[in-house]
């Protein structure tokens, strides 16, 4: 990943948690907890796609982990986040910008649904059965309904500032630098003519065109001779 990439994925990740455990997690709304961590892993990677979901997953999930007050073992989420965002990142918008909200919209609900099933699955394979005791059907709705109530106020937030970070200036005017000089090597292998001394191939033009006028013009004069 660039390096910018990687500090602006770092930067709202740290954001998302610290809001979600300081903010949302002391709410004690009824079943789970608004995912915002999963919704900025979302955002991220259906601009920067799938590898760079599953890494900006990865990562958020491994920070979850072992963020305080995390009571589950070290690797759980990040195995979750890692998915959702790998499989995010294969149904990314062209160009990385939305046409339409249902799209999205249809992301976030089978993230939080699929996110929630994973993280119950994975808990129910090391021994963690508290998903039992809370209501499964009760936490996907729940997560269902936080997270798309939440998501239009986040996702397309973290995609702008997502593209915005991709626009580097200096890579735009060197790759366009780049495409003129392959334009120019095109026309010149064609014509034969130098692009980058248009001045100097004209001249040349203008100068075989008056030498060649002046032959004709002696020959002319020879033969009325």
């Amino acid at each position: 990943m660039r390096v910018n990439r990687i500090l602006l994925s770092t930067a709202l990740v740290v954001v998302a948690l610290v809001i979600q455990v300081s903010v949302l997690a002391r709410l004690h709304l009824p079943g789970a907890v608004p995912d915002l961590l999963l919704l900025t892993v979302l955002g991220l990677a259906m601009v920067y796609g799938h590898v760079g979901g599953a890494l900006v997953g990865f990562g958020a999930g491994l920070l979850a982990d072992l963020a305080p007050p995390a009571d589950h073992a070290a690797g759980r989420y990040a195995l979750v986040l890692c998915v959702v965002g790998y499989l995010a990142g294969l149904v990314r918008p062209e160009n990385g910008r939305l046409k339409s909200a249902s799209g999205p919209m249809a992301v976030v609900v089978a993230a939080a649904l699929g996110s929630t099933l994973l993280y119950a699955g994975v808990g129910a394979l090391v021994g963690d059965t508290a998903a039992r005791h809370v209501g499964l059907p009760g936490l996907l709705f729940s997560a269902a309904l936080y997270d798309l109530l939440l998501a239009p106020f986040v996702v397309p937030g973290v995609m702008w500032l997502a593209r915005r970070s991709d626009n580097d200036p200096l890579t735009e005017s060197a790759s366009a630098a780049k495409a003129g000089d392959i334009s120019s090597g095109w026309l010149s292998s064609g014509t034969g003519l130098r692009i980058g001394g248009q001045r100097g191939g004209l001249g040349a033009l203008k100068a075989r065109a008056r030498t060649r006028s002046a032959k004709v013009g002696r020959i002319k004069g020879v033969k009325r001779l």
